[in-house]
């Protein structure tokens, strides 16, 4: 409605103005960045401190499941791509609606390809000899599926977003569980023992000494393991395991360079694939909370109740497909998803429903530039390495001996934690921000 009209009949409302920010998806995004950065580290040392029942339940969730089940941390990275979904609704909505679609597209390979390469940055770059190069890491897979979805989004709505999810889950179930792989298990302790069965004690040796085979150039123990992978004949099928599923043996045969579980990588080629559809849910949730003809506390309730149905669909799933973070199953997104729209809701109902902010105004700082802190964080070694040039050495080593155990890295977490804290406000109060 026109100002104009309004004019007429002074009578009719006229629209709130369009946010140009959802504040609740940036103090969230800072709350999970809180996490990555050191607040793990806050946690353990108080669990060293008080070995109590809530620090140890708390510690533990704060450790990533060894390979099937579910624990916050497991949380932490879908989360952000949940997110990153989101924030296209918001970033390219504008843009598709109004026609400039080729505009829109341009603006999703430029940040897409940007990120990719930031991500290859942020695993160490080009400074080892190739393969020692990681080429798919966290950064890496939030840019192909950053890139995916925002395709899909340009050219499909809704129901063909929600169309393409479901695909792309059942999809990859169907792949996982029915495509036959070789019958050998891609682990150094298996393969080092099927190279002594068949004699060649040199490749065993190699295998268990050294660090990673992927990441060395003809070196033996890859060598071997490529040797044993292809003189095997049985086949099987519908196999989970870790090395030991089609996930795995598909990055040992096609992914070049340094793997990161030495064999295989967490963030493979084939496991992209669900993280896509971990983006678009994050889109549909986009688009429910950009609509102008649902109340707020409507948007709350549907992504609440959104939520609880994936978490409890995940679970009921997981009989037949386990939810393992490190393959990314289908079970695992629509947990994941699940407990990511319910904290969009909580967030979204205090934030900007209640609007109740000053309490998350540090995590607003954080999530306006995640990037950056993360890059910068990755660079200095971790926050926490750099509040050790202002806490360790004898303080830290006083506060153990003296005051409690862990109290002397309570104090080092704690330092580093408001050294990123000033940063990030640092840079919101200049309004500095990474823009790719």
């Amino acid at each position: 409605m026109s100002t104009s009209e309004a004019a007429i009949n002074p009578n009719t409302p006229m629209p709130k103005p369009e946010s140009s920010r959802l504040v609740s998806l940036d103090a969230l995004r800072g709350f999970d960045m809180f996490w990555i950065i050191g607040a793990d580290s806050l946690v353990y040392a108080l669990n060293r401190m008080t070995q109590s029942g809530p620090t140890q339940f708390l510690a533990n969730q704060l450790e990533h499941a060894e390979w099937a089940g579910f624990r916050f941390y497991d949380l932490i990275f879908p989360l952000f791509v949940f997110m990153v979904g989101i924030s296209i609704v918001f970033s390219l909505g504008r843009a598709a609606n109004s026609g400039s679609r080729t505009d829109a597209l341009k603006r999703v390979l430029r940040r897409g390809v940007l990120l990719f390469l930031i991500g290859i940055f942020h695993s160490g770059g080009i400074m080892s000899p190739f393969p020692d190069i990681r080429l798919m890491g966290v950064l890496n897979r939030i840019a192909l599926a950053y890139t995916f979805a925002g395709v899909i989004f340009c050219f499909f709505k809704p129901k063909a977003i929600g169309a393409w999810c479901v695909s792309l889950l059942i999809g990859y179930w169907a792949m996982v569980s029915l495509i036959p792989i070789r019958d050998i298990q891609l682990e150094k302790g298996n393969l080092a023992t099927l190279a002594e069965k068949a004699g060649n004690a040199e490749g065993a040796t190699a295998l268990r000494d050294t660090s990673n085979p992927s990441g060395v150039k003809d070196g033996l123990a890859w060598t071997t393991a490529k040797s044993l992978y292809a003189v095997t004949t049985n086949w099987t099928k519908g196999k989970f395991e870790p090395g030991l599923n089609p996930v795995n043996h598909f990055d040992f045969n096609y992914l070049p360079a340094r793997k990161y579980d030495q064999f295989y990588d967490p963030e493979g080629i084939l496991s992209t694939i669900p993280a896509v559809a971990t983006c678009l849910l994050g889109v549909l949730a986009g688009f429910l909370l950009q609509s102008g003809a649902t109340s707020d506390m409507r948007k709350v309730w549907i992504l609440a109740g959104w939520g609880a149905a994936a978490v409890a669909l995940g679970w009921i799933w997981n009989i037949h497909f386990p939810v393992i973070k490190k393959i990314w199953t289908s079970s695992y997104v629509l947990v994941a998803a699940g407990y990511s729209a319910l904290l969009m809701a909580l967030f979204y109902y205090i934030v900007d429903v209640i609007k109740l902010r000053a309490w998350c105004q540090p995590f607003i700082w954080m999530g306006m530039n995640s990037i950056t802190v993360y890059l910068t964080s990755n660079m200095l070694g971790g926050f926490r390495k750099l509040a050790l040039r202002l806490t360790g050495g004898d303080l830290r080593l006083f506060l153990e001996g003296s005051v409690a155990k862990g109290a002397g890295d309570l104090l080092v977490s704690i330092v580093g934690l408001l050294l990123a804290f000033a940063f990030v406000r640092f840079l919101y109060k200049r309004q500095i921000f990474l823009r790719l």
